[in-house]
Parts: structure tokens; C-alpha cells; sequence
């Protein structure tokens, strides 16, 4: 197969690894990629969101298979435009994809089928939004209700955090378009993991889980982001669990999408918090996670080109997930700044050492070669310092060896993901 994947993140470093190790792999086109990518396939410059360019593409280089990695081109119509072109296309169409373009929709969809998830209500003008949060009290939910890049969340504890948000998002303009509407939640409290399968129509195959660590700063404090780093498996969120919560929140879902005409074919990621009364929907996305997918992939044992195949044909019939026993973690290192402006040029080095740890796997994401071709930061989330182990503490022991040998002065991260995980297992 001649296989077209999109975007440039670590995510799709990721991504691009695993397949790269399919026997059904005859070419793989990355769009636009990364330095890393560039050791994996042939990168090509157009942007993940040119619909059109995409195309064009995939019809030079005779694509077998699209695999759209970000959000963006889905909800921009890519399945769609491949449909039309002939090309398989292992992503959602763009109607189906409004499930993460819109969280609106998200939860008008919840509430019709039935799914478990947090008290709501939708705003289009700040003044009653704002009064409804004086009137709700803390802690509250205000998201973004488009596309944010992991940003358009803010988990407000007070009523002043809650008015900050829905000030900078509805008349401050942060989050441009994204945030002119705003959805308020109530706020749920567990445990957050991360559960993902692969979709057609009505049936769904869970691939499996991670959790993930959203805050910027240690001990979980400081601005979301959109992700600081992942374990798989989770703990305390066994294969039966994850099988319980698909029936719960993602089988619901598929019939109801179906019931509207608007089937969703490709990879469901669902956001749940596992709360006392059990797991509720936080929200949905229409791709695989990032960090999530560095951890979960480099486990992954499996052929991830024919099940990628498989969702693009709408049969699932025979798809084979299958994971080492192993436990992974991902440590992203992000430039100085983020989530806010990120310091950028800073020239990265110790890349090859830092995976001559064992079981040490580097993935890029906002990374580019400068014109003396060394490796400079070039976005906010730069690089995934993904290890596997036995146990979860050996594997944080090689992630965070690994960091310690990459040279990046203006590289920034956690020092404590897995730790969460690693005290609920006592």
C-alpha cells in the first residue's frame, strides 16, 4: 500500500513509526512531517489543514490509503474530499467529525443516546455566561466549544478563574473563532483516562488506554495544555473496564450517530473521568491522543496498517489489536513558555544518546532542521520521551535517564508523570 499520513506531530512521528513496520507498506508520504518523520518516509510540504493540497497529493503519488493524525483536516472535510477523489480515507467525515468540533454537538449527542456525562449549558455572548457561573458557583468546566489545540479548557476553582475564562475566550479573542461559544460544565472529580477504539458504523474494537497529564506544571498545577505527558495501561483501568466503558459511552454513541445519518468510521478517542457513580463522558475525539498514542504505539505488537486498512473499508470484522505486557510512558519536553508564547531556535542535541537508554523511543513534534541542518525547537510541545519496561516505575526511570542526556537548554517539562499512577498501585 502507498499511504499518505498527515500532520507533523510527535503523534504522527509515532504513528509513522508503526507503520513503517507493516508488510503491507510499499510507500508512506508524510504531510507535512517532521525532521523525524523524514527517517521513516518521504515528507512533503503541504500543511495538514490544506484540504485541497492533499488531494492533489494523493493523486501524484497514487495514495493507497489516507490516515489523517490531527483533528483539523477531519473536521475540515478530509474524508470527505478523499470520498469523492476515491481514496480510502481511515478518518470520519466531516459531520461525523463535529463530535471534537463542536462540544455542543458532543453533548446534544450524549443526551440523546443516553451517555453519562457532566451538567452543561451553551453560551454565544459572555454577559450570560458570566452570570451563569456568579449564580452556578466554583468549581466549574468553561470550554472552548471549536477547535482549540488542547487549550480551550480551563477547569476553573474559582468564580473569578471561571469570569477570567469566559472573559479571554468570548471578548478577549484567545482563542479566536474557537471561543465566540462556550459550553459550561459541571465539574466532575476522579480519576481522567484516556480510552480509544476503532470504529465503523455501529461496532467498535477497543485498541486500549492511557492516561494522560494535562497540566503544565508539577503536581498537576498551573494552565492546561495539550498534554505534558501519558502512561499505558492506566491503572486501575483494567481490559474489562475498558471494554464496560465502551459499551457505556462509545457503542451509544455509534447507534445514535448512525440513527442521525451521520456514521462515524475511524478512531474514536474518548475523554472519560472515572468518577464514584462510575465513568462519565468528558468529551470526544475524533484521532488518537497526543501523548496518548507515543505511549500506547510503542507497545503496540500488532499491524497497525491493516487495521488502519480495515476502518477505511468499513469492516472490522478481523481486526488484530495486540500489545506487549509491558508498561509505557511518554515525558513530553516542551519549549520555555508554553502553553503560552514558546522559545523557539534553540538547538537540540543528544538525540541518539538519549535513546541508546534501553527501551527508549524519541519521538518529534515541533522540531525543524535550520539552515545549517542542526535540529532547532520550532513550536511549543518539541519532543516525546517515550520508554517501555516491565513495570511503569522502570520505564519513568528510563524516560527521565533519557532526558537528562538531551541537550536543549530551553527544554521544559514534568518531573512526576506516572507518578500518579504509580501511588494508586500502593
Amino acid at each position: 500500500m502507498r499511504v499518505l499520513l498527515v500532520g507533523s506531530g510527535g503523534r504522527e512521528h509515532a504513528m509513522a513509526a508503526a507503520i513503517a513496520r507493516s508488510p503491507l507498506l510499499d510507500a508512506l508520504f508524510i504531510a507535512p512531517g517532521n525532521p523525524g518523520t523524514a527517517a521513516l518516509g518521504t515528507n512533503c510540504a503541504v500543511k495538514a489543514d490544506d484540504v485541497a493540497g492533499l488531494i492533489a497529493l494523493a493523486r501524484r503519488e497514487r495514495i493507497d490509503l489516507v490516515v489523517p493524525g490531527p483533528e483539523a483536516p477531519l473536521v475540515a472535510g478530509i474524508a470527505d474530499a478523499c470520498k469523492a477523489a476515491g481514496i480510502a480515507c481511515a478518518g470520519p467525515a466531516r459531520a461525523a467529525a463535529a463530535l471534537e468540533g463542536s462540544k455542543t454537538f458532543t453533548k446534544e449527542v450524549c443526551d440523546a443516546a443516553g451517555i453519562p456525562t457532566a451538567r452543561w449549558a451553551r453560551f454565544d455572548a459572555a454577559a450570560p455566561a458570566l452570570d451563569y457561573v456568579r449564580r452556578h458557583g466554583a468549581p466549574v468546566v468553561v470550554k472552548a466549544d471549536g477547535l482549540a489545540a488542547g487549550k480551550g479548557v480551563v477547569v476553573a476553582q474559582s468564580v473569578a478563574e471561571a469570569e477570567q475564562a469566559i472573559t479571554d475566550m468570548m471578548t478577549g479573542g484567545t482563542l479566536g473563532q474557537a471561543g465566540h461559544s462556550v459550553v459550561i460544565e459541571d465539574c466532575l472529580v476522579g480519576d481522567e483516562v484516556s480510552l480509544f477504539a476503532f470504529c465503523a458504523g455501529e461496532t467498535a474494537v477497543l485498541i486500549g488506554a492511557a492516561q494522560d497529564h494535562k497540566r503544565i506544571g508539577d503536581g498537576d498545577t498551573g494552565p492546561n495544555t495539550g498534554g505534558m505527558g501519558a502512561v499505558s495501561p492506566p491503572t486501575g483501568f483494567d481490559r474489562a473496564a475498558q471494554e464496560a466503558a465502551l459499551d457505556l459511552l462509545v457503542r451509544p454513541m455509534l447507534r445514535e450517530m448512525a440513527r442521525r445519518g451521520t456514521p462515524f468510521t475511524g478512531i474514536i478517542f474518548a475523554g472519560l473521568m472515572l468518577t464514584p457513580s462510575g465513568p462519565q463522558l468528558i468529551e470526544y475525539n475524533v484521532r488518537l491522543g497526543d501523548p496518548e498514542a507515543q505511549a500506547l504505539l510503542i507497545r503496540l505488537e500488532s499491524d497497525l496498517l491493516a487495521a488502519l486498512a480495515a476502518v477505511a473499508k468499513g469492516d472490522l470484522a478481523r481486526t488484530d489489536i495486540r500489545f506487549s505486557s509491558q508498561s509505557a510512558i511518554s515525558v513530553v519536553m516542551a519549549a520555555r513558555g508554553y502553553p503560552g508564547t514558546p522559545v523557539t531556535g534553540g538547538v537540540i542535541r543528544n538525540i541518539a544518546e538519549a535513546e541508546a537508554v534501553p527501551g527508549v523511543r524519541v519521538f518529534q513534534a515541533g522540531t525543524k532542521l535550520d539552515a545549517a541542518g542542526a535540529l532547532v525547537a520550532a513550536g511549543g510541545r518539541v519532543l516525546a520521551v517515550c520508554a517501555t519496561a516491565d513495570t511503569l516505575a522502570q520505564a519513568r526511570d528510563r524516560a527521565y535517564a533519557a532526558i537528562g542526556k538531551i541537550d536543549w537548554p530551553d527544554g521544559v517539562y514534568r518531573h512526576d508523570i506516572g507518578q500518579r499512577a504509580l501511588d494508586a498501585a500502593g
